[in-house]
């Protein structure tokens, strides 16, 4: 069984591209080998800056012969029918057989076809992968129609046995395979013939190419490393950077360089920008201070005098970048000394957030108000909230920011500092819009809690008060990841929110911005004296009424009624508000489940009051899967699904609902008796335990109820001929289930 070498050598391919083409180039190949009869053992791609690499393994030597029949269309069927059915098959209509069918006669292709060797097979899957190669931008050059990411320069074809190798013959555009490659374009001289794919790869680090991406990533993490420790420095560690710098050099040589000590004054984080995104460096820190010192770059060439000539054209280079960021940072440095960081927030009142949610200043406004709202409730002072808040984003007005937008917050706390306000404050501003990912750090300090909900709360409210939801796999808004990023904040620090009373009184904020000018001002009035009322009462419903109640018993009139911007606002926001809430459970099942829940406890649990606090949704349900796997809880399962079956049949058979207390003096049975004793003690044991949220204790309690409930079973016939002891044994179901559901909805749990 021959090996498959396959080269396709051209000019350099953008480093972003390498990964997905030799992905691409692997899965064209293999596709169409194995449609075309050839199977393998083994494949696997590569890719450098100049080429893309496929070695396959095990491949069949010819494509077997296949012989099979193909029923087609009846005699009478149209014309168009038959042809459609002969180019489907590759016959001729001479060579279709004619055979009686159920329904009448009916074609018959008869399809004979002879293998064919690898060779030709290779051949022909070969030239199309390369014409319909999918890059993600190509071209065109000389004279040729062929495109390509960059002009392709050489094809190396070979099939590989125990004969020896084989040249595949086949020619595109002129480009004729061969069994010859080349290496490094200044280290190695001229091309060389290779063998098999173990040849291939030692003459090209001989011609010096690495081949694998993952080797020249591994070499320069590895002298980067060593560089830096040889002078007692660190390395910034970048996984993305280094991705892409082993994407564009065939021979890593890794060179440590020095910072023009002008510069070292810059934040680290601008130096370390900066030299990422227009140098593509690495930075090297001193551990004890975290001052960015020194700069690693990767060459693409060894030279004589160890790089010196290329560190000196590279310092000069980042030299004239960093006098950049300098200029940005001393210029925003002045704008926070002259202005304070809420003057250069100023200019935000002119940037459009969302064409219907305002300006960004109009989404600060929002914020802070927020933030002073849950302040208390997380240990932070409403004042330093609401002050952390005006100025949290007021970097997005700088210079630096507008340069490099991955800085946003980060300089925040910089000029924050400078402007000499308070270490919770400057904390803030970058923390405040974490999490950004699943592994990202989530905030702890009061004041950066309570502004992050703030901010996402009021991101995801706003969405919602405009119809502009999630749909399938769009989330342009992010808002998926700013949900998460509410219960990641909110169960990472055990925060006990009625998040229902922020959403409405957000989405209520949101309504009077948006129809602020329908509103007369009694009106406007009325509604910001509702948001007060959601403070006090939690949910916009009692809120709403409350004012109600108020402005009637003072014999004003209710103005807040049908018919006014209120009355109206208040009939869509319990809607909009239990979407939102629905939409953050969702995201809540997603995360528990990812730290082992299952998704029907964690529904069993969102199912019962109180669930807007997600901490307490959590609990519950991590109580609810301990118990589930022991034998008594989930023997207790099966009880009550037996006792809330028999119970809503009966019901639905009888037109009544069984709700009423049941009667011990009706018990015939000792074990129904000893029901009856079981359910009070349960029930005490639960009455205490639900308050103090001892959740492990409520379901324990529950569990008890699994011997007695069994036993109760095997001993009495529910549905007994005698109806008052069938009407309080139906009762006493109910009284089963009721406690049970106390503790969660069972109904929802599976199997």
């Amino acid at each position: 069984m021959p090996d498959l070498l396959i080269e396709l050598l051209s000019e350099e391919i953008p480093a972003r591209m390498q990964a997905r083409a030799a992905e691409d180039l692997r899965r064209l190949v293999t596709d169409g080998l194995v449609e075309a009869g050839l199977t393998y053992a083994h494949a696997a791609a590569f890719a450098t800056p100049r080429r893309l690499t496929l070695a396959v393994e095990g491949l069949l030597a010819e494509s077997p012969a296949l012989k099979e029949e193909r029923k087609g269309p009846r005699t009478d069927a149209p014309t168009q029918a038959v042809e459609g059915f002969l180019r489907a098959t590759g016959v001729s209509r001479e060579a279709l057989e004619v055979r009686d069918d159920k329904k009448g006669q009916v074609y018959f292709a008869v399809i004979d076809r002879p293998g064919r060797p690898a060779a030709e097979i290779v051949a022909e899957v070969l030239g199309r992968a390369i014409r319909d190669f999918p890059w993600p931008k190509s071209m065109r050059w000389g004279g040729g129609t062929l495109r390509w990411v960059r002009p392709l320069r050489s094809i190396l074809c070979l099939l590989t046995d125990q004969a020896g190798a084989t040249v595949v013959p086949m020619e595109i555009e002129g480009l004729v395979a061969g069994d010859t490659t080349a290496g490094h374009p200044f280290l190695s001289a001229g091309r060389f013939a290779v063998t098999s794919f173990d040849d291939y790869v030692r003459k090209l680090k001989r011609a010096h190419v690495i081949l694998s991406p993952e080797e020249r990533a591994a070499q320069i993490l590895h002298d980067a490393r060593h560089l830096a420790f040889a002078q007692g420095l660190e390395l910034v560690e970048d996984t993305g950077l280094l991705a892409e710098v082993a994407g564009l050099v065939e021979w890593p040589v890794v060179l440590m360089g020095d910072i023009d000590a002008a510069f070292l004054g810059l934040p680290p984080e601008v130096l370390r920008i900066s030299m990422k995104e227009h140098q593509k460096f690495f930075s090297v820190k001193d551990p004890r201070t975290g001052r960015i010192e020194k700069f690693v770059t990767v060459a693409n060439i060894a030279t004589d005098d160890e790089g010196a000539l290329i560190l000196a054209g590279n310092r000069k280079v980042l030299g004239a970048r960093l006098s950049d960021a300098r200029f940005f940072w001393e210029n925003d440095l002045r704008t926070v000394k002259a202005k304070g960081l809420e003057g250069m927030a100023a200019p935000l009142a002119n940037v459009t957030f969302h064409n219907l949610l305002g300006s960004q200043a109009d989404r600060i406004a929002r914020i802070e108000a927020l933030a002073r709202d849950i302040a208390p409730l997380v240990g932070a002072r409403p004042d330093l909230a609401a002050e952390a808040a005006r100025v949290c984003k007021a970097d997005l007005a700088s210079e630096m920011v507008y340069e490099f937008p991955e800085l946003q917050g980060i300089m925040g706390k910089y000029y924050a500092e400078a402007a000499g306000l308070p270490a919770e404050v400057a904390a803030a501003c970058p923390e405040h819009y974490s999490p950004l990912g699943p592994s990202d750090a989530v905030p702890t300090a009061p004041v950066s809690v309570a502004v992050a909900l703030a901010d996402k709360l009021d991101m995801l409210c706003g969405f919602w008060a405009i119809d502009e939801k999630p749909t399938g796999s769009k989330d342009p808004f992010a808002l998926r990841r700013a949900a998460l990023g509410v219960i990641r904040i909110a169960l990472a620090n055990g925060l006990r929110l009625s998040l229902d009373r922020y959403i409405d009184a957000q989405l209520l904020r949101l309504k009077i911005a948006l129809h602020r000018d329908l509103a007369s001002e009694a009106e406007l009035q009325a509604m910001h004296e509702t948001l007060d009322a959601i403070a006090d009462h939690g949910v916009f419903g009692a809120a709403f009424r409350t004012v109600i109640s108020a402005r009637d018993a003072d014999g004003g009139g209710p103005r807040t009624g049908d018919g006014t911007l209120l009355g109206r606002v208040s009939a869509v926001i319990p809607d909009l508000s239990d979407d939102l809430a629905s939409f953050i459970h969702d995201r809540l099942k997603v995360h528990l489940r990812d730290e082992g829940l299952r998704h029907d406890v964690i529904d069993a649990c969102i199912a019962m009051p109180g669930n807007d606090d997600l901490v307490l949704v959590e609990r519950r349900a991590k109580a609810l899967a301990e118990i589930l796997a022991t034998d008594d809880g989930e023997n207790l399962i099966q009880a009550f699904r037996r006792a809330y079956n028999i119970l809503t049949q009966a019901e639905a058979q009888d037109g009544v609902e069984y709700s009423f207390g049941p009667d011990p003096k009706f018990a015939e049975a000792a074990e129904e008796r000893a029901l009856f004793a079981a359910l009070d003690a349960a029930e005490d044991r639960i009455a205490v335990a639900i308050p103090l949220e001892d959740f492990t204790a409520a379901m324990q309690a529950m569990a008890a109820l699994r011997a007695p409930v069994d036993a109760f079973f095997e001993a009495v016939q529910v549905n007994t001929d005698n109806a008052a002891v069938r009407r309080n044994r139906l009762n006493l179901l109910h009284r089963i289930c009721q406690t049970c559901l106390s503790v969660a909805d069972l109904r929802r749990l599976e199997g």
